[in-house]
């Protein structure tokens, strides 16, 4: 059950009194993309709703390992406030007596945390409505079922093939909690099978206002892993879990509508594939700013095992239309709903990245195309790993990062995405990142797979 907008403090404990909830959870996604909390007893409920609970600065510089890292404004000293949006109130189906909501990261005097990747996301959105836009997006994850052997490791559910219904047979028990689950909660399910990985699973749900749905994703993500647990298996939304297996993407829909929400302004049925030039611009930004943007949407060093030419997980600045080893891909819309099913797909993004720096680098890369009235290019109409170098070079498609360094190096030398960012959040996600990066370099495969594994 969720708390819809507008609803007061008095409403959600009334809310949650009504479920018996004892623990209220305050969720934020931190630089190492992990989702951490602090939970109140109902009791507290009330006042926490608008004091929130206290946090250490320190904790958006520790990274996935739980290595503190040394950020200038971020050290032992220090306090902000995890305060929660009512709106996000949800019961949690898969934990006994327990909700949950998002939070904003607030100084001390009430004001937004210049660190806070919630308060990022909101700039943008805040940024694309003065440029006359609301934003409507969506995750489309991936994720793989496993079981733990008795060494620690993990093995996949099953050895089934894409699509197949011996994959939906062996997952049908745990899916068909996952969709309740997801149901119960208020987010809309759309579609599900089995993908091509063993034990790998998709399924996407609809789309939301980009604030909403990031939120989603935070949810998405716990509700997979939490209902998968109940079961005694083990979910996990890693980009590559299974070395030897396809990996998990996490695209980004999105679409840019006027800013009372009633008319999408990508969709021009005179315009080439039926989008705007608006869309356009804002692909052209997406495309521009991709090698730096990728330091967040496939932000960890496992994502570098996935982001590879002929993986159908999209390796070059190129887009196309149904274009699935394109960057950006321009779908096909549907007969009944031309104009509402017109959007976008960023393909470079998987499950392990902060949602909300990830939309939010999104919406300053396309927001840069739409002010500069950039353009893509023509689009690419086979896979652009198979075109020679000298055409990619002449279209100006150019390979992205192949290791998360590189990726890092391109997003601190991105004016665009690092002023959007702001100076703390900017330094304390390049100095989370850069250290995971040496840590897993110094390791093996295993360690590697272990953490990112269990993590996501």
């Amino acid at each position: 059950m969720s708390v819809r907008s507008g609803s007061s403090a008095r409403r959600v404990v009334q809310a949650a009194r009504r479920a018996s909830v004892r623990l209220v959870r305050f969720l934020y996604t931190d630089n190492g993309g992990v989702t951490r909390g602090k939970a109140t007893h109902i009791d507290g409920l009330a006042a926490r709703l608008t004091d929130g609970i206290g946090l250490t600065v320190a904790m958006q510089a520790m990274n996935m390992l739980d290595q503190l890292q040394r950020v200038e404004g971020m050290g032992p000293v220090g306090e902000i406030r995890l305060v929660p949006d009512p709106d996000t109130f949800t019961v949690l189906p898969y934990a006994p007596h327990a909700a949950a909501m998002t939070v904003d990261m607030r100084t001390l005097e009430g004001e937004p945390w210049v660190a806070c990747p919630r308060a990022f996301l909101k700039r943008q959105i805040a940024a694309a409505a003065t440029a006359g836009l609301s934003v409507r997006a969506a995750f489309e994850c991936e994720f793989s079922l496993g079981v733990r052997r008795p060494d620690g490791t993990w093995a996949p559910l099953d050895e089934s093939v894409c699509f197949s219904t011996v994959g939906m047979t062996t997952a049908a028990t745990v899916m068909d909690d996952v969709v309740a689950a997801l149901e119960v909660q208020g987010i809309e399910v759309e579609q599900y099978y089995p993908e091509l990985g063993h034990g790998q699973q998709e399924l996407s749900i609809r789309h939301a206002p980009a604030l909403a749905a990031a939120d989603r994703q935070v949810f998405f993500r716990e509700t997979v892993r939490g209902v998968a647990f109940r079961h005694g298996l083990y979910a996990s939304l890693a980009p590559k879990p299974f070395p030897d297996q396809a990996g998990n993407g996490g695209h980004i829909h999105w679409s840019l509508w006027d800013r009372a929400g009633r008319r999408n302004l990508m969709y021009d049925p005179r315009g080439r594939y039926g989008m705007s030039a608006l869309g356009y611009h804002f692909i052209a930004g997406v495309l521009a700013h991709l090698p730096a943007l990728v330091a967040l949407t496939c932000p960890t060093f496992n994502s570098y095992r996935r982001l590879q030419p002929h993986s159908w997980s999209s390796a070059y600045t190129a887009w196309g239309p149904d274009n699935r080893e394109g960057a950006v891909r321009v779908p096909s819309t549907f007969a009944s709903d031309r104009a509402g099913s017109t959007n976008a797909e960023l393909k470079a993004s998987d499950p392990s990245c902060n949602p909300y720096l990830a939309l939010g680098g999104l919406l300053a890369a396309g927001l840069d195309g739409v002010a500069r009235k950039l353009q893509p290019g023509e689009p690419v109409l086979v896979d652009p790993g198979d075109l020679p170098d000298s055409e990619r070079a002449a279209r100006g498609i150019v390979r992205l990062p192949s290791t998360l360094e590189e990726a890092l190096d391109r997003l601190a030398a991105d004016p665009v995405l690092t002023a959007a960012l702001g100076p703390l959040l900017a330094r304390a996600f390049l100095a989370v990142k850069r250290s995971e990066w040496q840590a897993f370099s110094k390791e093996d495969a295993a360690f590697e797979t272990k953490h990112h594994f269990w993590k996501f």
